[in-house]
């Protein structure tokens, strides 16, 4: 079981959790917990690392944000204790959980969970309450999974306890079609394979962090979210071979979080792509779609790519600084673009997919930018103000309304 900062907000909501645990406790279940900081808490922590030196050093940041966990789980099994289940806190150093030597964004090597087992076999089932987001370096110091990790830590517990499954409580009570926010018809899906919530996470679905959905695919780990707040089935996320036959799409994931660089006028020669996507790689930029055009001028092509909004100031000085380099003619950037996908395993064995949505979108009016496509999504770039009803089109064609 997890349980996300907004979950553990304050004591009142400790002790909600605390009583859903017992709940599983008292049905005879061996329970291991996972929990983040208090809402708000890493935000503070993190602070304070700025301002006490802008460039600090990264084995210190994750000392110190790591805290916020320890102080959850510790109240936490004081909860549980009070409830009469018994129930003790394992940081990191103790279990122990190894990861990478990287601070700040760990990736995680292995859990010993042997000894929790053992607990779990004894006549009281002790329960275990597991900070999410830290782990323990191989030089012994504490670290850090990155922002949203503790998805991440849950998957990897499971995994390592051999867990029948991994729920993951938060403030929605499930994974969507789309965002209800944009789309009031948008309707929560029962089951959803691994491959597919893989997709609609690094597409903007924002239910769950990637790495943790890729890591419960590895293992085979089937997943549940559902609401803290509320007392309704969530949606599973389980292998394809366990969800039955589907329609075509299964969701509409988008990203306002975009942009678009165009460098024209580049040289039509071996090496020139490499050198333009192993400088932005070599720069932490992260490269979404790309399309390449022949211009059929002085053998030149032109070359579009997307990266964050974020980092689109970075990646344009970069370009810029390489231009000579390069050989471009011309840059242009665009932050007022979206992206908006559709998402399906059906879309292997059906034909004609990608031609409704390129229909659908023209009908609208909505013209479209930059195309990606994988076995199971199709994305397009279109202009931001037309974000939404390119989303409510699609929802509706693919008849994924209520």
């Amino acid at each position: 079981m997890k349980f996300g900062g907004t979950s553990v907000g304050d004591i009142d909501r400790i002790r909600s959790v605390a009583r859903r645990v017992k709940a599983e406790w008292d049905d005879g279940n061996e329970v291991a917990v996972v929990v983040s900081a208090m809402s708000g808490e890493t935000n503070r922590l993190v602070e304070l690392c700025k301002a006490a030196n802008p460039m600090h050093d990264l084995r210190e940041y994750d000392t110190v944000v790591s805290t916020g966990e320890q102080v959850t789980v510790g109240l936490l099994a004081i909860i549980l204790q009070s409830m009469g289940v018994e129930a003790r806190s394992w940081l990191a150093w103790q279990l122990p959980f190894n990861t990478s030597n990287s601070h700040g964004n760990a990736n995680i090597d292995n859990i010993d969970g042997s000894e929790i087992i053992a607990r779990f076999e004894t006549q009281d089932r002790q329960v275990a309450v597991i900070p999410g987001f830290q782990g323990i370096s191989p030089l012994d110091r504490v670290t850090t999974l990155g922002r949203g990790g503790s998805d991440t830590s849950a998957v990897a517990v499971a995994a390592a306890l051999k867990a029948d499954r991994c729920d993951i409580y938060t403030d929605v009570d499930g994974v969507y079609t789309t965002d209800p926010r944009l789309v009031p018809k948008a309707q929560k899906i029962d089951r959803v394979s691994h491959e597919e919530m893989l997709e609609m996470a690094s597409l903007g679905a924002k239910v769950l962090q990637t790495r943790s959905v890729a890591l419960a695919m590895r293992y085979q780990m089937p997943l549940q979210v559902l609401s803290s707040f509320e007392n309704k089935p969530g949606t599973f996320i389980v292998p394809e071979e366990k969800v039955m036959e589907t329609a075509d799409v299964t969701g509409i994931p988008f990203s306002k979080a975009e942009a678009r660089i165009t460098l024209n006028g580049v040289p039509d020669r071996p090496g020139t792509s490499a050198l333009i996507f192993s400088a932005l790689g070599d720069a932490g930029i992260n490269v979404d779609m790309i399309v390449q055009s022949q211009t059929n001028e002085n053998q030149a092509t032109d070359m579009t790519f997307t990266v964050t909004d974020t980092d689109m100031d970075r990646a344009v000085s970069l370009m810029e600084s390489r231009r000579v380099e390069i050989g471009y003619q011309e840059l242009v950037a665009d932050d007022k673009v979206a992206k908006v996908s559709i998402v399906g395993v059906g879309m292997r064995t059906n034909s004609g997919v990608a031609q409704k949505m390129f229909r659908t979108l023209s009908e609208k009016g909505i013209n479209i930018k930059v195309i990606t496509t994988s076995e199971i999504k199709v994305s397009v770039l279109v202009a931001e103000e037309y974000l939404e009803l390119a989303v409510r089109a699609l929802h509706s064609e693919f008849g994924l309304d209520v």
